[in-house]
């Protein structure tokens, strides 16, 4: 029987520790390796949230243009010294690289996703200290063809505008007018407006070649207040929050030309109701104004018998 050295033995124990020690280094490494690796694929496989079930935000700013609208042809040195500001410039530049950044089917995309809705609706009116003008936005009329503007048009009065550009646009925009109409279209402070914006020249031909087809889906009483128009919108859009170009838009005009409401796409009941209401919280301010002018000796005739006013006049 061999006798082993006494320093092979003294080897072979003080290296025994050590390799066990690195083979449980190894084994907790290689499972923490598997846990992640076994993370990572549960996150793979938990599906990305759809946008389309994430709620749309409310309006949260004005709708509108800072400058009162006028129908005052400006001279083309006008427009070259305004075009030349370092503000106006500056948001021509934010607005071509806004663009540039869309796809052609940008819009059309934008529809799969709540129809093409953004934002939801107000349920009160936009502060009349904090809301902002309807710009000048000129057309021909439906039914002769006369050259009008929004500016003459709304004045003094309270109007419901309708933006359309498609077929599905005016399905959008009778969801929202449909309850408002039926209750007020008697009343002569209020009126509803739509206007056909065609900005691609073709389009705006075509749409004033079969004019006539158009005319039998628009009743006769609405075809004055029925606009065609090919005015470029490329800088009112951001304004008026008109993002895509495919849906419709509705707005509530006072009869100072400003945006007191808006809404968009298709119109869910609530924003129905609450245009109806602010539609007759404005009328009945107007009405109110109205009265408050009549002079009083106009009063106190409309109130006074006829017998009696000419016994007095005797």
């Amino acid at each position: 029987m061999s006798i082993v050295p006494s320093w092979q033995l003294r080897k072979f124990l003080t290296a025994y520790p050590r390799q066990h020690i690195c083979l449980r280094r190894t084994v907790h490494a290689s499972s923490s390796l598997r846990l992640q690796n076994d993370a990572s694929k549960a996150k793979k496989d938990v599906p990305a949230p759809d946008p389309k079930d994430q709620p749309l935000p409310p309006l949260n700013r004005p709708l509108g243009v800072r400058q009162r609208p006028t129908t005052v042809i400006r001279s083309r040195m006008e427009r070259v010294k305004d075009y030349m500001e370092t503000e106006s410039l500056t948001a021509q530049r934010r607005h071509l690289i806004k663009e540039a950044s869309k796809g052609y089917f940008h819009d059309l995309n934008m529809t799969r996703k709540h129809g093409g809705k953004t934002w939801i609706a107000p349920k009160v009116l936009i502060r009349e200290d904090k809301s902002l003008y309807l710009p000048n936005i000129t057309g021909t009329t439906l039914d002769n063809g006369t050259k009008k503007d929004t500016t003459t048009m709304c004045f003094g009065r309270i109007t419901v505008l309708a933006m359309l550009g498609t077929q599905i646009s005016e399905a959008h925009a009778k969801s929202f007018t449909y309850g408002t109409n039926l209750r007020y279209s008697q009343n002569p402070l209020y009126q509803y407006l739509q206007i056909n914006v065609q900005e691609n020249l073709l389009k705006s031909f075509l749409v004033k070649l079969f004019a006539r087809s158009l005319r039998a889906s628009v009743p006769t009483e609405q075809q004055s207040n029925y606009l065609i128009s090919n005015q470029n919108m490329e800088y009112l859009r951001d304004p008026l929050s008109m993002t895509n170009s495919k849906v419709g838009y509705v707005y509530l005009i006072d009869e100072h030309l400003r945006v007191r409401w808006g809404g968009s796409a298709d119109a869910t009941l609530q924003e129905a109701q609450s245009l109806e209401s602010c539609t007759g919280v404005l009328l009945k301010r107007l009405e109110e104004k109205l009265a408050d002018q009549i002079p009083e000796t106009a009063r106190l005739e409309e109130d006074t018998p006829p017998l009696a006013v000419k016994k007095a006049s005797a």
